[in-house]
């Protein structure tokens, strides 16, 4: 698919030793990098690499810890090192779901593996720093890789030259129209043609939906899209992720639910059916968490789950606003200590706390109160007259409300852009309750001990964020009071 005999003509022999590598980039990943003894690509990267030569366009999903960020560095480094020496007029944009992805993990790989190259076989001196290889572009002397913003294809379409590759890091939400805006590339590149176009897109997968996801459904239309799977035991079997963590994970979340299917299974899956809250919702709301960088204001309000007995944990959630800063787990602690840390945590603040009162958390309401400080009791089993943002829906209890209400804030149609920590159990924990219609229109949550049974392990985390965003009984007549 390339333009090598033509860009070969153009260079004074002897040609460069890289150039034995512009349509084999599986080999320039093998010999071109320092391997330290015993290391090396896995069988699957340089199955996908191949692919990438012979497809043109190839669409990689899989289990976290494939790999794959890692993969596209050393494409994006193969490109630019290949062509460069050829004198192609080439670029590499390269983008993201999240601008995140691209400054902490993308370009940050990059450079890693760059400083990794074997430059004795590559005929050229290290990249410098200040003046090709920068923070988020590698400019050389006849292209340049750079990163651009997934919600702006008009960047993509004007990456005009002879020999481009695209890059779609973490691809499942990136938005259709930014795929599309490649097409200008491939309508003149071809066999026919001195021109190529690549584009790998990669990503452990979300829910069904989104182009990522109807390249992988074989889509009328998409056809010229390469979908390539790689699987958990390959990844086992690469030494790449460990069976033992996802073991783990599969008694964390259940082997049934989406989180586990995404991020262990590599498969499409929702929770929309019967969760109480998507896990695209929680996604996108933990992008949000990274976004905010620690800036999070004055503490408004701290959920405090009390550990009932055995394995379960005490948890403190504090919300800043519409955001969650942080979560703190205790073990095995009495209710005077518990009482202690929810005074120390709001002694100086305007915050609330708001404490499962349901058991032993009866101690620690008692004594914050003995103490004449502020307390929210929160009674998970209480009647509540509550309704859903509609107004049509009521709720069997107080527990009901409060998930409902979280789940409201979240939803992409309201504007509260709640923020949540970067936190895999959290995460398994928001995901995991059910959700029913009973008679009178009244909506029932999957109670605590429902869960525990189902999944063996209590939802300690996840109660504690909704209780921290809890915002009590309403004054009558009034719908939810606004954070």
């Amino acid at each position: 698919m390339g333009a090598f005999s033509h860009a070969a003509d153009l260079l004074d022999p002897p040609k460069a030793a890289v150039l034995d590598y512009y349509d084999d980039p599986a080999g320039f990943v093998r010999d071109c990098f320092k391997w330290p003894e015993g290391k090396g690509p896995t069988a699957y990267q340089l199955r996908n690499l191949d692919a990438l030569i012979k497809h043109g366009r190839i669409a990689i999903r899989g289990p976290h810890g494939l790999g794959k960020t890692a993969t596209n560095a050393w494409l994006i480094l193969w490109f630019a090192l290949t062509r460069d020496a050829a004198g192609d007029d080439w670029k590499v944009p390269t983008t993201a779901s999240a601008w995140r992805q691209l400054t902490k993990f993308l370009w940050p790989e990059v450079h890693k593996w760059a400083r990794k190259l074997d430059w004795t076989k590559l005929d050229r001196d290290p990249f410098d720093e200040r003046y090709e290889l920068q923070t988020l572009n590698l400019k050389l002397k006849t292209g340049e890789a750079f990163a651009v913003a997934s919600n702006d294809p008009a960047t993509i379409e004007g990456a005009h030259a002879d020999q481009v590759l695209y890059i779609y890091d973490e691809a499942k939400t990136i938005p259709a129209e930014t795929y599309d805006a490649s097409e200008g590339a491939f309508s003149g590149a071809g066999p026919e043609t001195d021109n190529a176009a690549y584009a790998i897109a990669s990503s452990t997968p979300g829910p069904p939906a989104g182009r990522f996801f109807e390249i992988h459904q074989r889509k009328a239309g998409l056809e010229d899209w390469k979908a390539l799977r790689v699987t958990l035991t390959d990844t086992v079997k690469a030494g790449r992720v460990s069976r033992t963590w996802a073991k783990q994970r599969g008694k964390q979340w259940g082997k049934t639910s989406a989180v586990y299917l995404n991020r262990v299974e590599g498969e499409f899956a929702s929770s929309d059916e019967d969760s109480v809250i998507p896990l695209a919702w929680i996604e996108a709301a933990v992008e949000r968490w990274h976004e905010l960088e620690g800036g999070f204001g004055s503490l408004d309000a701290i959920g405090v789950d009390v550990a009932r007995s055995g394995p379960d944990k005490t948890v403190f959630a504090r919300r800043h606003g519409n955001a969650i800063s942080r979560l703190e787990r205790k073990s095995k602690q009495g209710t005077m200590e518990t009482a202690g840390q929810v005074v120390a945590a709001i002694r100086g603040t305007d915050a609330e706390p708001i404490v499962d009162v349901i058991g032993i958390g009866a101690g620690v309401v008692d004594r914050v109160r003995e103490l004449d400080l502020p307390v929210v009791a929160f009674n998970a089993a209480a009647k509540t007259e509550r309704q859903d943002s509609s107004g049509e829906l009521g709720f069997v209890n107080a527990r009901a409300a409060a998930w409902w209400y979280l789940r409201e804030l979240l939803d992409p149609d309201s504007d509260h852009r709640v923020a949540l920590p970067d936190d895999d159990q959290l995460t398994g924990d928001l995901t995991a309750p059910r959700w029913k219609v009973m008679s009178g229109g009244r909506i029932q949550i999957e109670s605590k001990d429902e869960i525990k049974k189902r999944i063996g392990r209590s939802t300690d985390d996840g109660d504690a964020v909704v209780q921290a965003f809890w915002p009590g009984e309403p004054v009558k007549n009034t719908s939810w009071r606004p954070l």
